[in-house]
């Protein structure tokens, strides 16, 4: 496989994977994840601008495009375990012989 890296926007802006702490109980999992990225950017329009995709059924977390300062204040937020990069996969060949 190929990895290729999401490129960096005109604002420096790179997207990445954002696993946080799973939503408490009675706590909406979207509302959740926008919480953590409101405590860390600068206003309800930089929240939804950044925000890409919220996961809930195999991970708890979300991909958003960061800048480096917005990705160092997200770093800091409790909830959150882990950041990547975000990357594109590619496969090399789609020959399967003898898989069914």
């Amino acid at each position: 496989m190929e990895a290729a890296m999401a490129g960096a926007g005109d604002d420096g802006a790179d997207t990445y994977l954002v696993y946080v702490n799973p939503a408490p109980p009675g706590v909406a999992c979207q509302a959740h994840q926008l919480g953590i990225l409101a405590a860390a950017l600068d206003g309800e329009e930089k929240v939804n601008a950044a925000m890409v995709y919220n996961y809930k059924n195999v991970m708890s977390g979300f991909s958003a495009r960061l800048t480096p300062s917005e990705l160092e204040a997200v770093k800091k937020q409790p909830q959150v375990n882990r950041v990547l990069p975000s990357a594109k996969l590619q496969l090399m060949s789609s020959n399967f012989e003898g898989v069914s």
